[in-house]
């Protein structure tokens, strides 16, 4: 079978999930808009989003322009890298913003209508909700297999055909997802600064000074954390997932090329993911529930539709790789088990997740019982919690790394046994994400029904409309957190391969300097037939090597300073925001009785204008590291940086994911009538909820900017390494050639 037929599966997908995003975008704009407050609250909610984006995305554009005039450089000046790559790097940006961009207008949207839907029943407010999330999920993978697709055909038909075309042609792709993952890191970090400083502001002022309730018209930061919900976890999470969805997928085919398995090894990583497009589709449809609002039930219903695509994906994976039998030399089988323990990994950490950061489960009830005992327990209890939960997520990334490495032949007396296992790594990855289009609706709608809750609170709506909102809230906290988490597992495997996708990179940049030959054990080899392991011989790239150590020590240390930054942040502009709600209570005559109408907009400018600023330190400090790794130490220590980066930011990410979830779970135990409630029999406080809420507030910047934005780094400061590669072989490893200098 021509397998340039099957590979129609990858932009037929990408259309149909653009189609189907936009047929339930329109489905959203259908359903009943609310009453006018309804609207009225909404829209403000609309316009600071957008006015936010906008903002964000000029100081963007200027940092992109800046990357493609030294890409060009680099390019047609200096000649170590493929002429292509600046405008690569600028399409990857392009449609992981527009994604982000089409989701978050999506979402602004739907929280009124959701609201409206929980009116009627419990299920027409989930179906509005999750169906707006899909068009988050929809939106992302089907703009990056279109940017995939798009980029193949061109580059096929303007790369000279030889034995080097497929490297030149997927080593090129896999750039444009630098361009992605720096769109991604200040989506994420900006987003997560604005939603985290307004919502620390209207908790710490709001519900812990002033005793009013979560989204409170009274409480002028009320809208900013709204608006912080829709551009931190919505166009933040989306640009996350559209690099972590196109990074895997590239990923894989540079390495089937490596792996020797040629045109098909490129191939079927895009065609497994158009297949898995098609089948997420069919899940959201299949997503329904009753009037019982227990989180297990609303769990289930989600689960049903993905359960549903993931098990159709796997049953035509397996068809999809039987018909590439002969590209992989009859090791279809491995690779099929490779997908498989990518898909079972995952699944199994999004329910690790659920059961450390849900309240219907121990650890987080554990936590909420220490507010008993006052703010210090709840948190103690909250951080050891969080790293408890990293054990058995790091246990399964492990067990999933050897298994599908073990699966495709990495331990195998193959000459090119490395690439073959580490292609199995990252096709574990794109069996992890292939269905993507449907879990990142579960993540997309948390946001959605938080907004919506508070909609139903700032215009007064039937307590059992409020009900139903805060059951979607909760299940939107538990799929967040387990969408947190599927993120950092797919990131890990991401980067694992991108790890010999730089190594890939390598042997490009050797061939743009025109030397063709390299001395491995004292034999000279063509570089085209060498393989990984001579890579790692010719640059002593093991432990004992003192660059790779000092770049392990050092990718470790830009987790916690990079973790540092963003948390500072978080709490110098959350500082600004309690600030302002406190002058307005005190200024404004009339707030707390209700008969005078905050000022919003001055909370959404603090917390924009702390984005903006804030958010380019800790990104540019991700983009600037590797380069200057490289040149002082070369290859070796930029290996050392990636593999010190990669496993201590795997590690913290799930820490403060899971630790910021179990707090955020536990003040909602309470609010759910448990240990006391809100308040108290006679109407006074509940000190076990306001304790609660301070732990809340110490787990915001955990889950919502930190913990997340880590994922990104890993993963971006893995791209840079692989679009810098040519500079690093040319001009690198700098301090060794000082200390030759001085020795001699």
């Amino acid at each position: 079978m021509n397998l340039e037929n099957l590979f129609v599966l990858a932009p037929l997908g990408s259309i149909l999930a653009l189609v189907f995003a936009f047929y339930f975008f329109r489905y959203m704009k259908k359903q009943d808009p609310g009453t006018a407050d309804m609207q009225r609250i909404a829209g403000y909610v609309q316009k600071g989003a957008m006015v936010y984006l906008k903002r964000q995305y000029r100081v963007v554009a200027f940092v992109f322009l800046l990357i493609f005039i030294l890409f060009s450089f680099m390019a047609y000046v200096l000649h170590t890298q493929n002429p292509w790559v600046p405008f690569a790097f600028i399409t990857g940006g392009f449609f992981s913003g527009l994604a982000g961009f089409l989701g978050m207008r999506t979402a602004t949207f739907a929280s009124n209508r959701t609201t409206a839907g929980a009116k009627v029943s419990l299920n027409k407010g989930l179906q509005i909700a999750f169906r707006s999330g899909a068009v988050m999920g929809l939106v992302v993978v089907g703009l990056a297999l279109l940017d995939i697709s798009l980029w193949f055909i061109i580059l096929r038909h303007f790369v000279p055909e030889g034995a080097s075309q497929l490297a030149i042609i997927t080593t090129t792709m896999l750039t444009f997802g630098m361009g992605a993952s720096t769109q991604a890191l200040f989506a994420r970090v900006g987003g997560g600064i604005f939603t985290k400083s307004a919502d620390v502001g209207a908790d710490l002022v709001g519900k812990v000074e002033a005793g009013i309730p979560e989204d409170d018209p009274r409480n002028p930061a009320t809208i900013a954390d709204n608006v912080g919900d829709n551009v931190g976890d919505v166009a933040g999470m989306g640009a996350d997932l559209y690099e972590s969805y196109a990074g895997s997928i590239l990923s894989t085919a540079v390495l089937g090329v490596a792996a020797g398995y040629g045109l098909g090894g490129v191939l079927a990583p895009m065609v497994i993911a158009g297949i898995g497009v098609i089948f997420s589709i069919l899940g959201v449809f299949m997503v329904r529930s009753g009037e019982k609002a227990s989180q297990k039930v609303l769990l289930k219903a989600l689960a049903r539709g993905i359960n549903a695509s993931t098990l159709l994906t796997l049953i035509a994976s397996f068809f999809i790789l039987v018909l590439f039998k002969e590209s992989f030399h009859g090791r279809h089988i491995g690779i099929f088990l490779s997908v498989i323990t990518g898909l079972i990994a995952g699944w199994v950490i999004g329910k690790i997740t659920e059961y450390y950061t849900s309240q219907d489960y121990k650890p987080t009830q554990y936590v909420a019982e220490q507010s008993q005992t006052g703010p210090a327990t709840v948190i103690i209890a909250g951080i050891s919690t969080g790293m408890m939960s990293t054990g058995l997520p790091v246990l399964v990334i492990a067990l999933a790394i050897i298994i599908s490495y073990a699966l495709s032949g990495g331990f195998s007396l193959d000459a090119n046994a490395i690439n073959l296992g580490l292609y199995g790594i990252s096709f574990a990855s794109v069996g992890m994400l292939s269905t993507l289009g449907i879990t990142l609706a579960t993540d997309a709608y948390g946001p959605i029904a938080d907004n919506a809750g508070g909609n139903a609170e700032m215009t007064g709506q039937d307590p059992e409309v409020r009900r139903r909102t805060d059951a979607l809230d909760a299940l939107g906290n538990t799929t967040a957190a387990t969408g947190k988490g599927f993120a950092i597992g797919s990131a890990a495997l991401t980067a694992m391969a991108l790890l010999a996708a730089y190594i890939e990179e390598i042997k490009i940049g050797f061939l743009h300097m025109g030397q063709k030959f390299i001395s491995v054990s004292g034999v000279e080899k063509a570089i085209e037939n060498t393989y990984i392991g001579d890579w790692i011989e010719y640059y002593n790239l093991t432990i004992f090597n003192p660059k790779v150590l000092a770049g392990l020590f050092i990718g470790a240390m830009m987790v916690f300073i990079f973790c540092a930054m963003t948390m500072k942040s978080v709490g110098r502009a959350a500082g600004k925001m309690v600030e302002e709600v406190r002058r307005q209570f005190r200024e404004i005559a009339g707030i707390m009785e209700g008969k005078a109408e905050p000022d919003y907009a001055s909370c959404v400018e603090i917390s924009t204008r702390a984005a903006q600023r804030e958010m380019i330190v800790p990104s540019l400090t991700a983009i600037f590291v590797p380069v200057a790794m490289g040149l002082l130490f070369g290859v070796a220590g930029v290996i050392g940086l990636l593999a010190g980066g990669l496993s201590a930011g795997f590690v913290v990410a799930v820490f403060l994911n899971n630790a910021g979830g179990t707090w955020d779970n536990a003040k909602k135990y309470i609010e759910e009538g448990h240990l006391g409630g809100k308040k108290l029999a006679d109407g006074s406080r509940n000190p076990n909820h306001g304790a609660a809420v301070i732990g809340d507030t110490v787990g915001d910047p955990f889950k919502d900017t930190s913990g997340p934005s880590l994922n990104i780094l890993i993963k971006l400061m893995s791209m840079v390494s692989v679009v810098f590669a040519g500079l690093i072989v040319k001009y690198g490893d700098l301090l060794q050639r000082l200390i030759d200098k001085f020795m001699r």
